[in-house]
């Protein structure tokens, strides 16, 4: 059998699993529940060594060895023998986010675990294995041990600030499952009020290794399940005058009719549509790390196909295949599935950016348009008015080949009215120079305000045909009217307004592209072709040739290798599931039965035309129906009760670790995509601000020059250390995009137009390499290399003998600390009258009277004068010697 020992970050507990391999071709896993200590694991390993040896004694042929060290266990999958298990065996720090890490899977192994004796061989079963194989988990999958990535940030802190009552009724009233000498002396001295901590049920949508759990999801611990997303995770880090701030872009993409390109478009029977990618942008101050104490601001919005029952023919090898609509759905039924689940998960106004083209000669994307707003308008009859859909239609393609209008302009104003409506969520209450100060565009501002802070309700959802090109556009400009409104909320801009070549907007732009890149490769099998560069007009002239080798990869994808990569999607989500006696996956001429159930059995209940949402949902609106508190919503929750002094609870241990020897490369080993310093000027240190415009020139990045391709690829982007593989190393997970827009008569006319950006020539670049390093006199306006002049030298050595004059003093006269002599040091008395707190006055701190007692204790231990232990001394001693080392 195999053993699975799985421990906490510290070491201190263990859990073992116990799978049997005298099975064929069923999955046998005892899970004791005990919870071990370091020195019971090492004795239960020897034991079960010792007794597994073929010679008693013999040290030669050890009973037990390691088969693998892993990070996590991705699940359990069987084709038409036994099961294997996928183990995470390597991963890289990509994000962090409050304390929490986040991991992307760098390597797995897939150990078969059956025994050779008892294997029951099928001839078709290396060729399952292969496919399952095509789906690189290498490739852009993420996971964390202590954050639900598949949810958003504003669904996990509202959870997190549920009422205690609530959470002390769902307390399950058992003991702990390991035992504890101390638990009912600890729990007892804190007044039965242990600390309460919440697991929610991750949103299946987003999770990409649910059918892989299916197996064990019943029988072994929670702690074990380890749930994984696919799509973007991107942190860049902010520098404003030193003070930290961390912007992470997080794109989750759905597991429910996942495929590629031309094979997946539309929605199926259940209101799932293709290439549908949840993208939350989160801004924190990473100076401070908890969630209780820090600031948090997040914006989420989505991207996916039209919700109707479409394809294309891609039998013919045309660029642009003709659009055809499938089935005749007069109710908007499809699309009624799919915006009810939109209501459930953010709420209302649900807003559409429809970019597809409305005016073309030949009528090819105008059909989805029509269909799409006689469906909204359908809709639209059943839902009180403050709370229909919004429906958007702007034809960019035709805004792009147009001399007279700027894209990007028009695009900005459609962001600032859809952020008003939906609002962001931020954790913290308006700062108080808001309130004496505030700002127009902030008052108008939408959502939902709290006690706590504010709360976004509604959403954009964004889709041209592809959903990749102009849609990232899009997203970029409102994620960029956005993170204005963030940076503001935190009180870090003095006006929720961001200008272009900026140092802040040049990274978040960075984070955007390889967002879209990264998405575009999964869903289309190339990166953009149409970047943010490309509508402002300003790509230099080499990218026009970067665009066509991408359109042609694009197309190579598309026709050669989209079926393999869908086949083997198809068999790791568990949409098909190999049985002997029928068809095999590559004999299947279509998958369109394995997505549509509707097709295979017909359903019992038929949905409502006029009240198309699910019960429920319109009562709470705006506010999303999966965060208010009700029963429903409660029965997702688990609810554990942990001890004061428990590990799992204390992030400063599980972050830092100052129980162990490490090193920073290990403790600080995040793989940031960049910083605000690769885009901040080499050459000038006048204003550091990363809110200042700068010149083309100017910036980090083109002072580089143009020496050779490689410089000219970092000055065009930087690449982010999650960048995916070539297409050629992207069997599996490969993305990407569309008609974006423009026909190919009209690539040629906006590269025409475009401005190249302004490099410097080898001169500058020499000269610009010695300024790298700045003199004091440019920084801090002094020179430090003149020699101090007399009367300087003079005062400084009068300083010094009054410094050497004062330590000699006799230092009983020090001593004296009087009560009063005290009291004058900790009551300070305020030399204005001012009594709030903000930018022009400020509050004095208040010491309340424990923190004086232990400043008196303090006083009087320096004296000699200890104080007798207490039993929370007490208790809190016998916490660590126990955690520690028993």
């Amino acid at each position: 059998r195999y053993f699975l020992v799985g421990s906490n970050p510290a070491e201190t507990k263990y859990r073992v699993l116990k799978i049997d391999r005298t099975e064929p071709k069923d999955l046998v896993i005892i899970d004791d529940k005990h919870v071990y200590t370091q020195q019971e694991v090492r004795e239960l390993l020897g034991r079960l060594d010792l007794g597994n040896r073929t010679k008693i004694g013999q040290k030669g042929s050890s009973g037990l060895s390691r088969a693998v060290s892993a990070f996590g266990v991705v699940g359990f999958v069987r084709f038409l023998e036994g099961y294997y298990i996928v183990l995470i065996t390597k991963r890289r720090k990509m994000a962090d986010i409050g304390g929490h890490a986040i991991y992307k899977i760098e390597d797995t192994n897939m150990i078969y675990i059956p025994n050779d004796s008892v294997r029951v061989t099928h001839p078709d079963e290396a060729r399952y294995l292969r496919i399952f194989q095509n789906v690189d988990l290498s490739s852009n999958f993420y996971f964390s041990y202590s954050y639900d990535l598949s949810h958003s940030l504003q669904y996990n802190l509202t959870v997190l600030r549920m009422p205690l009552e609530i959470l002390k009724t769902e307390t399950t009233q058992t003991r702990q499952e390991s035992f504890d000498i101390f638990e009912d002396e600890g729990l007892s001295t804190q007044g039965g009020s242990g600390v309460f901590g919440i697991c929610s049920k991750p949103y299946e949508k987003y999770v990409w290794n649910g059918r892989l759990l299916e197996a064990v999801r019943n029988t072994v611990h929670r702690d074990w399940l380890l749930y994984i997303i696919h799509g973007f995770c991107g942190q860049s880090k902010l520098l404003i005058y030193g003070r930290p701030i961390y912007v992470t872009l997080i794109a989750r993409r759905s597991s429910k009719f996942a495929g590629t390109r031309f094979l997946k478009r539309g929605a199926n029977c259940e209101g799932d549509v293709a290439n549908e990618v949840e993208t939350e942008q989160i801004l924190y101050d990473a100076s401070v790390m908890s969630f209780s104490a820090g600031s948090y601001s997040s914006y989420v919005q989505v991207r996916g196909s039209v919700p109707l029952y479409w394809s294309q023919d891609i039998s013919t090898m045309m660029p642009k295949p003709p659009i055809t609509l499938d089935q005749a759905d007069p109710f908007a039924h499809v699309a009624a599935l799919h915006f009810d689940q939109m209501l459930q998960r953010f709420g209302s106004p649900i807003i559409i950016l429809n970019l597809v083209k409305e005016r073309e000669k030949r009528k090819h994307e105008r059909i989805l348009s029509e269909e799409l707003v006689a469906a909204v308008t359908y809709l639209n009859q059943f839902l009180p008015p403050e709370h229909a859909i919004i429906y958007i239609p702007w034809d960019m393609a035709k805004y792009t080949k147009s001399k007279l209008c700027n894209v990007l302009d028009r695009l900005n104003v459609i962001a600032e009215s859809v952020v008003k409506k939906t609002g962001f969520f931020v954790n913290r209450p308006d700062s108080y120079c808001s309130i004496l100060r505030p700002d127009e565009k902030w008052n108008e501002l939408g959502g939902y305000v709290v006690s706590t802070g504010r709360l976004q309700t509604g959403v954009l959802r964004t889709n041209c045909v592809d959903c990749l090109d102009r849609t990232n556009t899009a997203q970029f400009m409102v994620g960029k009217c956005a993170l204005a409104y963030q940076l503001y909320s935190l009180g870090l801009i003095d006006k929720p307004n961001l200008q272009f070549d900026t140092d802040a907007v040049r990274l978040f732009e960075e984070l955007y592209e390889d967002h879209g890149d990264t998405l575009s490769l999964q869903y289309g099998g190339s990166q953009l072709v149409h970047r943010v560069k490309t509508y402002r007009k300003i790509a230099p002239w080499t990218q026009h040739s970067k665009d066509i080798m991408q359109t042609l990869s694009r197309y190579y994808s598309n026709a050669f290798s989209d079926a393999d990569r869908q086949d083997s999607i198809n068999l790791f989500l568990g949409v098909f599931k190999p049985t002997e006696g029928k068809p095999h996956l590559w004999e299947l001429p279509t998958d369109f039965y394995l997505h549509h159930k509707n097709t295979l059995s017909l359903s019992q209940t038929r949905r409502s035309y006029t009240y198309w949402w699910t019960t429920g949902v319109l009562k709470h609106l705006p506010l999303p129906f999966d965060e208010v508190t009700c029963a429903e919503n409660r029965r997702k929750l688990t609810v554990k009760k942990f001890h004061k002094y428990e590990e799992e609870i204390d992030i400063h241990n599980e972050f830092f670790r100052p129980y162990e020897l490490s090193s920073f490369d290990e403790t600080f080993c995040l793989a940031m995509t960049n910083s605000t310093r690769d885009f901040m000027p080499k050459n000038v240190g006048i204003d550091p601000s990363p809110f200042t415009v700068r010149k083309p020139d100017e910036t980090g990045k083109s002072v580089l020059g143009n020496k050779s391709n490689r410089e000219e690829t970092v000055l065009q982007r930087k690449t982010a250390a999650s960048a995916p593989p070539p297409p050629s190393e992207e069997a599996v997970s490969s993305s990407s995009e569309d008609d974006s827009g423009t026909d190919k008569e009209d690539e040629g006319a906006v590269s025409q137009r475009s401005t190249p950006v302004k490099v410097t020539d080898t001169g500058d670049n020499t000269k610009m390499t010695e300024n790298v390093v700045q003199s004091t006199k440019d920084v801090y306006g002094v020179n430090l290399s003149d020699v101090p002049s007399e009367d300087d030298l003079t005062i400084y050595a009068r300083f010094v003998q009054l410094g050497q004059s004062q330590h000699k003093q006799d230092k009983s006269s020090q001593l004296f600390c009087s009560k009063h002599h005290l009291d004058r040091v900790i009551n300070l008395i305020p030399i204005s009258s001012f009594s709030q707190d903000n930018i022009y006055e400020v509050q004095p701190p208040r010491a309340d009277r424990k923190s004086i007692e232990i400043f008196h204790a303090h006083i009087q231990a320096g004296r000699g004068n200890m104080q007798p232990l207490g039993k929370d001394d007490f208790l809190m001693y016998r916490e660590y010697i126990r955690n520690r080392y028993m």
